[in-house]
């Protein structure tokens, strides 16, 4: 069964490619991805290499785990479960649509009468 890891404190250039090939030191490596931003398509710094057994993923935590890789001490840890994003519900789910609320139509108002103003008043001089 594989087994997935996550790879942080990687350099923004590193590709999915040099992740890869860092890794095929420990055993055979089923996949590697950078994880980037979706607008820009800048790296964020971590990605997820799965090997393929429990003991490959277990050489490559305890060889490359804070070994430097491009002047950077690599963090090598078994992933975790992705978390629910508070946002969007279930993970790669879309949020339920808000209830539509029609709103009230105005209550019709008759405008208050207005007098005209009067001033008596003689300019002082």
């Amino acid at each position: 069964m594989s087994k997935k890891l996550y790879v942080g404190n990687l350099l923004y250039e590193v590709t999915d490619e040099d992740l890869k090939t860092q890794f095929t030191a420990a055993g055979n490596v089923v996949s590697a991805t950078v994880i980037r931003f979706k607008d820009t398509g800048r790296s964020k710094g971590f990605g997820f290499v799965e090997m393929s057994t429990e003991e490959e993923a277990q050489k490559a935590i305890d060889t490359l785990n804070g070994q430097d890789y491009k002047g950077r001490k690599l963090v090598v840890s078994e992933a975790r479960p992705p978390r629910e994003n508070r946002f969007s519900g279930a993970q790669g789910q879309a949020p339920a649509a808000a209830p539509v609320v029609e709103p009230a139509a105005p209550e019709e108002t008759t405008p208050a009468p207005t007098e005209p103003v009067v001033n008596d008043e003689q300019p002082k001089m």
